[in-house]
């Protein structure tokens, strides 16, 4: 589904091979989440991002992610931050094949975990809207872009520096790595 577009839930519906009612009732979950807008008789259209709504979102993430990761480097056991490696691992062989679907699903889990670290399942909750909102701007280009890799092995050094124990250099970390993803996602970046 493209930004902008008007999608209607019977011709979703049909192009699913599913009844409407089941369409409709998820666009009007997607509305409550901001995803789509409904257009009176019309259907849905899919919400448009723009340059300064991507960097509102990610100084909402800076803001609750930045400090929650230095409170896991903190306060956590290495070990319990070395179970997420895999997760991290997930991501950078996802790039490696080029597979964007599977990189997003492996990313988005990774930072999840990452913060459910720190004990608080309502900033996840707020840090996952955010991340789903994020993404109606980001994903056509992340899925062209050749650093793919690059953003992948981030998440490795992002894990080694939250399991060094360094509250400031975990922050510093999760600050560089959101700011490198807005950029990336962005036809604008910021300096």
């Amino acid at each position: 589904m493209r930004p902008g577009v008007v999608y209607s839930a019977p011709v979703l519906a049909e192009r699913f091979g599913v009844s409407a009612t089941p369409v409709r009732e998820a666009m009007l979950d997607l509305a409550k989440e901001g995803l789509v807008t409904a257009v009176r008789n019309k259907g849905f259209r899919v919400t448009e991002l723009t340059a300064r709504d991507l960097d509102e979102i990610t100084a909402v993430r800076t803001l609750i992610e930045v400090p929650t990761v230095g409170k896991v480097a903190e306060s956590v056991p290495a070990e319990r931050i070395a179970a997420l490696r895999p997760m991290a691992e997930a991501i950078v062989e996802a790039a490696e094949r080029g597979d964007t679907i599977a990189y997003i699903e492996a990313d988005h889990a990774f930072h999840l975990e990452l913060l459910a670290l720190a004990g608080n399942q309502h900033l996840i909750e707020v840090v996952e809207r955010l991340r789903y909102r994020s993404r109606l701007y980001g994903v056509p280009k992340l899925a062209q872009s050749q650093e793919l890799g690059f953003y992948a092995r981030e998440h490795l050094e992002l894990l080694d520096t939250v399991a060094s124990g360094d509250p400031d250099a975990a922050s510093a970390a999760m600050d560089h790595h959101l700011r490198h993803v807005r950029n990336a996602w962005a036809d604008d970046p910021t300096p």
